[in-house]
């Protein structure tokens, strides 16, 4: 008699020990200042910054949705729930904010 395994659940990406949410907050701006600053001092600077570090054209966040493809990317890379229809909402209604969490993101689990 032989025997069967059966897988139930897949297992989920998981890269860089996601937990299965953001490390930050959105407006936790005193994380990393440096971020936050430059993100609202100047705002036409955050979305070419986090295309660039992420290995993207500088150019994406000229482009109409861009930063939404890149949310939801780095979402599915680091493990991060969510809905690519949250990407766009969190990308289009909380701009500059969810900006800076991105690059708060990337720093945090590439280092």
């Amino acid at each position: 008699m032989s025997s069967t395994t059966v897988i139930i659940q897949q297992p989920g990406p998981a890269i860089g020990g996601a937990s299965g949410q953001w490390t930050t907050g959105l407006c936790d701006i005193c994380d990393d200042m440096t971020i936050c600053f430059g993100g609202l001092c100047c705002p036409l600077f955050m979305p070419c910054y986090l295309a660039s570090s992420y290995g993207e054209s500088c150019c994406l966040g000229c482009l109409p949705g861009g930063m939404t493809a890149l949310r939801t990317h780095m979402r599915l890379s680091y493990g991060i729930q969510g809905t690519i229809c949250q990407d766009a909402l969190m990308t289009g209604c909380c701009g500059t904010c969810e900006l800076c969490r991105m690059a708060r993101e990337m720093r945090k689990r590439n280092r």
